[in-house]
C-alpha cells in the first residue's frame, strides 16, 4: 500500500520532494541570501544570523581542506550539541565528505569501536561545550584550535590509511551523514544516510509540523541521534527557523529558556517531559512558555498516562511519531489540527509505501498485527561495511524491514505494538512489552518502565524494571497488585525490579539489552 499525497503549506508533498535541493547545506545557504539577518543558531557561547552561519560553513569547509580532508573521506565528530557541530556537518556536505556524528557521552570502548568501524580521515572533537569530548580528544592526542566563529575544537591525527569513497555524480545520492545505532539490541552499526534521505524528512516532516521562519526550536535532543539530526536540527534550518542548541537536558534551564527565548517548538522523548514535570512539581514552579505552540515526542513508546500528564501541564496536544535510524527517521507522525486521544503514531508520511507481513511473509489484513516494511526516499543506503547485515533488512528493490510489529487502524493511524525480537511468548500467548509498560506507568509512583522476557524451562516469563518518583516508598508487591487488576494473567510480570535509574542512551532510549543481561546473569 502507499500513503496518499498530501498538501503541505499549499504544496503537494510530491512537488516538495521533486524540488528538493541537492545537498543538506543548500537550504540554510538559501536562507542566508533571502533573510541574512534572521537568527539561525543560538548556543551557550554565541548567536549566529543566517549570514553568519553561511560564513561559518565556508570557513569550516576551508579548514577541513587545509587539514587534509578530501571528497569521499569520512570525518567523525565526537560531540554534544553546539554551533561548531552545525558548521562541520554542513561544511562536510559541501565537500562530499561523509560526517559521522557520535555522542561524546559514549564510553572509551564505544568511541574506539565506532572509530575503527568508520575509519575516518580525522576525528574532530567539539571541546568548547563538552568536557567528555575534551576527554576523548586528550586520550587520542588531538590538537586544539580556537576559532573566532565556531569556538574551540580539537583535531585528531591525520589517518593516512583512510581510503576515500568514490564521489557519485548526483550529490543527492552521496552519503551525507552516518549515524551509529544506539546498540540497545546489539553492536552499533553505521547507518549511511544520503542527502536525499535527510532532505526528504527535513522538508516533509517539518512541513507537516508547520515549521516556519517565525519558529524558535529548542534543540535538546542530541544531533548525534537521528531524531535530533533530521527532525529537529535539519528540519528547523530547512524552514528558516531559529535553532536553540543545548548540550544536555537540564529541567531548570529548560524552564528558563522557554520563557526567556520565546521557544515555540519543543520536541523530545517521553522521559524528558517526565523529568521536566517532576522538576516543576518537586519545586512548586509554574510553567511559563508564552510562545509555545507545538510539543511532540518520539524515540520511545508513549503510554496514555504520560500523554495525559504532559498535555495537562502544557495545555497543548502532545504529538507523537514513529521512526527509526534506518528511515532517517520518520515513518509516521500525527498531523496538525488532528490531536489524538490515543497514543498511536499518527498517519504514515505522504507517498510512503508500506506493508504488514506475517511470519510466512504473507501480507496481513488491515487492522491485524504484522511486521512493518516500508519503502520510500527516506530509506537508508545501508550499513557501512556491513553487507550481510544490510541484506538482512534491506531488499534490493528498496523495501526495509523495520523489525517492529504494528497495525494500521480504520483511520489509517499506525500503532506500534513492539519489536519483533522483543516479543515474549508466555504459555503460548503473545505478550507485547509496550502493553505491560503502559499499565505500569499508569501507577502514580512509576515514572519509567521497561519490560523484557527471560527464558525459563519450557516457557518465557515477563520481567519488569521500573523507576519511581523521587522519595517513593512503593514496593514491588504494591506495583504487582496494581498490575494484576489491569493485566491478563499471562501478561503479569513474574518480577518487578525497582531501580534508581533505568539505563538509557543520551537520547533517552532505554537500553533493554543491558536489562536482559542483568536478569540473565542472576
Amino acid at each position: 500500500m502507499q500513503a496518499p499525497d498530501e498538501m503541505i503549506n499549499g504544496r503537494l508533498a510530491s512537488e516538495i520532494l521533486e524540488a528538493l535541493p541537492a545537498r543538506i547545506s543548500h537550504r540554510p545557504l538559501q536562507w542566508a541570501e533571502e533573510t541574512p539577518d534572521a537568527e539561525a543558531i543560538v548556543d551557550s557561547e554565541a548567536r549566529w544570523s543566517y549570514a553568519e552561519l553561511a560564513q561559518a560553513i565556508a570557513s569550516t569547509r576551508q579548514l577541513l581542506l587545509d587539514y587534509g580532508v578530501r571528497p569521499g573521506d569520512r570525518i567523525m565528530v565526537v560531540n554534544e550539541n553546539c554551533r561548531a557541530l552545525v558548521a562541520l556537518i554542513f561544511a562536510a556536505s559541501e565537500l562530499d565528505v561523509w560526517c559521522a556524528v557520535v555522542s561524546s557521552r559514549l564510553s572509551d570502548n564505544e568511541i574506539d569501536a565506532i572509530a575503527a568501524s568508520c575509519d575516518p580521515r580525522r576525528l574532530i572533537y567539539t571541546t568548547a561545550t563538552s568536557p567528555d569530548a575534551r576527554h576523548h580528544a586528550n586520550r587520542h592526542g588531538a590538537s586544539y584550535l580556537k576559532r573566532e566563529d565556531i569556538g574551540e575544537i580539537a583535531l585528531g591525527p591525520l589517518n593516512e590509511d583512510a581510503e576515500p569513497k568514490p564521489v557519485v555524480a548526483d550529490p543527492a545520492a552521496q552519503v551525507a551523514t552516518m549515524i551509529f545505532t544506539s546498540g540497545t539490541t546489539g553492536t552499533p552499526k553505521g547507518v549511511m544516510l544520503t542527502h536525499r534521505n535527510m532532505l526528504s524528512i527535513a522538508s516533509v516532516a517539518s512541513g507537516l509540523r508547520g515549521f516556519s521562519p517565525a519558529d524558535r526550536v529548542y534543540a535538546v535532543l542530541p544531533i548525534s541521534h537521528v531524531f535530533g539530526l533530521n527532525s529537529v536540527f535539519l528540519g528547523s534550518l530547512y524552514a528558516g527557523a531559529t535553532l536553540y542548541l543545548t548540550e544536555r537536558f537540564d529541567p531548570s534551564r529548560l524552564r528558563q529558556v522557554l520563557a526567556r527565548e520565546n521557544i515555540s517548538v519543543l520536541q523530545g522523548v517521553p522521559a524528558m517531559f517526565q523529568r521536566f514535570l517532576e522538576h516543576l512539581n518537586a519545586n512548586q514552579l509554574e510553567l511559563m512558555a508564552p510562545n509555545l505552540r507545538y510539543i511532540s515526542v518520539g524515540g520511545a513508546p508513549l503510554d496514555p498516562g504520560v500523554k495525559h500528564r504532559i498535555e495537562a501541564a502544557f495545555g497543548l496536544p502532545l504529538h507523537n511519531g514513529y521512526g527509526l535510524t534506518e528511515a532517517s527517521p520518520t515513518i509516521s507522525q500525527t498531523r496538525m489540527g488532528e490531536p489524538l486521544a490515543d497514543t498511536s503514531c499518527g498517519r504514515l508520511l505522504p507517498l510512503l509505501e508500506y506493508r504488514l507481513q506475517g511470519d510466512d511473509g504473507a501480507e496481513i489484513p488491515a487492522g491485524e498485527v504484522g511486521e512493518l516494511w516500508i519503502r520510500g526516499p527516506n530509506v537508508m543506503k545501508g550499513y557501512y561495511r556491513r553487507p550481510k547485515e544490510t541484506a538482512e533488512v534491506l531488499l534490493p528493490d528498496g523495501w526495509l524491514n523495520t523489525g517492529d510489529l504494528a497495525r494500521v487502524d480504520g483511520n489509517d493511524h499506525l500503532h506500534i505494538v513492539g519489536r519483533t525480537k522483543e516479543l515474549i511468548i508466555r504459555s503460548g500467548f503473545n505478550v507485547y512489552p509496550p502493553d505491560v509498560e503502559a499499565v505500569l506507568t499508569q501507577h502514580p509512583d512509576v515514572t519509567l518502565s521497561a519490560v523484557v522476557g527471560r527464558a525459563v524451562p519450557g516457557n518465557e516469563e515477563v520481567i519488569a524494571y521500573v523507576q519511581l518518583v523521587p522519595g517513593s516508598t512503593t514496593s514491588e508487591d504494591q506495583i504487582k497488585a496494581f498490575a494484576a487488576e489491569r493485566l491478563a494473567p499471562y501478561k503479569r510480570p513474574a518480577r518487578i525490579i525497582i531501580m534508581d535509574d533505568l539505563p538509557a542512551t543520551p537520547s533517552g532510549k532505554i537500553l533493554k539489552g543491558r536489562l536482559r543481561q542483568r536478569i540473565e546473569s542472576e
